[in-house]
């Protein structure tokens, strides 16, 4: 029972299935602990903490299973087991192996929400689909048709096994195994069955048979859905089994909701005469969606991590929330609006956003040592834009507002309403490196030249009225920064008109004036045709740091005059400064410092592109921001292209990506400039 030709089970109503495969998520984990950088792309969905892979062609010993899981423990990602479930199948009459590995054509594919293996032997086509259908629970649906004339008698099993070094132990359940996890104590792993079935464990590894053999009449199917399962207490597992009896009671109506809702996502995303580009956008909503996490420990609504592929990800931050709020909020709005609230659950009572919340809120990760730029106003703006919910406008407008001056009451060293990057009161905070290394987080910009400790960037204390110390500044007035502000005024202004609030709209709008007029006169150097920070005491701009993406913000805000963007329009399209193969390096390539692979010295931030992008825009210079839109989904490494990631950050000169993969402000950026640029 061998030989074999493929195809994929489908509906011709699904637009998924045009996109096969966009991200490579084929492989067999190895070890428990992945490498910083994960060897394997992962497949998740609906915020659920563990994910899935595809075994490549090579890798025939796994084929009938889905490779992994990785889960995330509580904040590190896991991998269980190189295939935790894998089908076997046997000949009743004489019980022979019917392999798939001699299977010579096959199908394994990756389609937008779903997994799908498929194997025509002789006499049946086998096909296995992995989905999920809760933010804890994937359904893998078996599928056997007889291909033959003659009654088909087949016996089935199911074996797998944990990682050698993984502390998990095994049990079996009347209808299937469960792997005991230890991050937390109470995380379990669990297979279920919709009939009891024999479960014989070994060590570290299990066999499972059905207790009967299947018989299935020519031209009909076998149909099984089993249930794979990760909780973290036990008071996820137990509401999950309420929910898991109704799913393998009645699987078609959750895999039809999962269908209707990648429909959605993709109807909604892709963009008519925009084909050409529609890889970029499917693996930018591939890449937001496995990157979704569910509420658990400390994370209180649905959110996005930046990626569930890097080691360090596996948290949610507040500007990178923004970023790509604004990006699902054109085909996942409610996702949109939970990111933003899952960062505004923690908001503190003096007004500040943290920069960092994760599952455990006294973590080494969470962090409060610095807030992140001012985005958050227009994450909200643009989430109402799509929805236009006046509700959600009405619940965070105060909580903006709270935010806002926040930054004149603890990031205003001389007070004249002009804000400085510093860092909060908090034990790490305990030196001038320290304090310096939470500004420059704080700016998002976390190496950036301007930040260099030898320029003699300063320290200095906040405290109110009283003398009570507040926090720190450092030493210059940012550009980005007060240009986000006064951008926050402008929408401010704009929510308060919709909520009938006529005082805030004015103040907002005078408050506006001033630090736009501020940043025209004392932030733009006419010599250099540039934007800069500027010195506290001097007010001179810091032109010696060299050109950064900080100085073409006020172009995206508004804040800029028609003279000055010209100018700066002019250094962006300069191939020895900005107009690199792919654009926008956040370092100007004639920057002494600049370096194309060193983080925020030089490779391409895509966030910082796309602000680039919309400034260019925004004055009138529409065809050089569609030359730079299609120069970075053309030019950065793998974006508009079958299998490869969209990553961290990319060399302006070569395209390469370089670092995390699988990266959430990088695919919403990729996902703004198709949906707004592009043709």
């Amino acid at each position: 029972m061998s030989g074999c030709k493929s195809n994929v089970s489908k509906g011709d109503e699904e637009m998924r299935y045009e996109y096969k495969n966009i991200i490579d998520v084929a492989g067999v984990p190895s070890k428990v602990v992945p490498d910083d950088n994960y060897e394997i792309n992962p497949f998740s969905d609906m915020g659920a903490w563990q994910a899935y892979h595809l075994p490549s062609k090579k890798d025939k010993e796994y084929y009938g299973g889905f490779t992994g899981p990785l889960y995330i423990a509580e904040e590190y990602g896991k991998w269980l087991s190189k295939s935790f479930n894998v089908i076997r199948i046997y000949n009743a009459a004489d019980e022979k192996e019917i392999k798939l590995s001699e299977c010579k054509n096959f199908d394994i594919a990756y389609y937008p929400g779903i997994l799908v293996q498929s194997y025509d032997m002789d006499n049946f086509k086998l096909t296995l689909e992995l989905r999920f259908v809760t933010n804890r629970t994937a359904l893998v649906t078996t599928i056997i048709k007889n291909s033959s004339k003659n009654d088909l008698s087949l016996r089935l099993n199911w074996e797998g096994e944990l990682l050698k070094s993984d502390t998990a132990s095994l049990n079996s359940l009347p209808k299937g195994i469960t792997a005991k996890l230890n991050n937390p104590e109470g995380a379990e792993y669990e297979i279920r069955y919709p009939f009891e079935v024999s479960t014989k464990i070994k060590g570290k590894g299990y066999i499972i048979s059905s207790k009967d053999s299947i018989a299935i009449k020519p031209n009909k199917e076998y149909v099984l859905n089993t249930t794979n399962s990760y909780t973290f207490t036990k008071e996820e597992k137990d509401s999950e089994d309420k929910k898991l009896e109704d799913i393998l009671k009645n699987p078609s109506i959750y895999i039809n909701e999962n269908s209707d809702r990648w429909n959605n996502y993709l109807n909604a995303a892709l963009k008519e005469g925009k084909e050409k580009y529609n890889i970029a956008a499917v693996k930018a909503v591939e890449t937001l969606i496995t990157n979704w996490r569910s509420p658990a420990g400390a994370i209180k609504k649905d959110g996005i991590i930046p990626s569930m592929s890097y080691v360090w990800f596996n948290g949610m931050w507040a500007w990178d929330s923004w970023k790509q709020a604004a990006a699902v909020a054109s085909f996942a709005p409610e996702l949109a609006k939970n990111n933003i609230k899952a960062m505004f659950d923690y908001q503190r009572q003096d007004g500040m956003i943290v920069d960092a919340i994760f599952y455990n809120k006294n973590g080494d990760n969470w962090n409060e040592r610095n807030s992140k730029p001012p985005l958050a106003a227009w994450a909200v703006w643009r989430v109402y834009e799509e929805t236009k919910d006046d509700k959600f406008l009405e619940e965070m407008y105060p909580k903006l507002i709270s935010y806002h001056n926040w930054w004149y009451s603890f990031r205003d060293n001389d007070k004249n309403g002009i804000a400085e990057y510093g860092g909060t009161i908090d034990p790490k905070n305990n030196s001038h490196e320290e304090i310096l290394k939470a500004a420059a987080w704080e700016s998002g910009m976390d190496n950036a030249v301007r930040f260099d400790k030898d320029y003699g960037v300063s320290i200095l204390e906040n405290r109110d009225k009283e003398g009570k110390a507040l926090g720190y500044s450092i030493s210059q007035e940012s550009v980005d920064l007060n240009s986000y502000l006064f951008a926050e005024k402008k929408l401010l202004s704009k929510m308060a008109d919709i909520l009938n609030k006529s005082e805030d709209r004015r103040k907002y709008e005078k408050e506006a004036e001033y630090v736009k007029e501020f940043i025209q006169k004392n932030m733009f150097d006419s010599e250099k045709g540039f934007f800069f920070d500027i010195d506290i005491k001097t007010k001179k701009p810091l032109t010696s740091r060299g050109m950064g993406p900080e100085g073409i913000i006020p172009l995206w805000a508004g804040a800029a005059s028609k003279e000055q963007a010209e100018a700066v329009k002019n250094n962006v399209m300069d191939s020895a400064k900005f107009n690199s193969k792919v654009p926008i390096p956040t370092a100007s390539k004639d920057n002494e410092r600049y370096n194309p692979v060193k983080y925020w010295r030089g490779p391409v931030w895509l966030d910082q592109a796309y602000f680039a992008i919309e400034g260019l825009k925004l004055y009138g210079y529409e065809k050089e921001a569609e030359e730079l839109s299609k120069k970075i989904l053309e030019n950065a490494e793998g974006v508009n292209e079958k299998g490869k990631t969209i990553r961290e950050n990319y060399n302006p000169e070569s395209g390469e990506g370089l670092h995390c993969t699988n990266f959430s402000w990088s695919a919403g950026m990729i996902y703004l400039l198709y949906r707004d640029y592009l043709r």
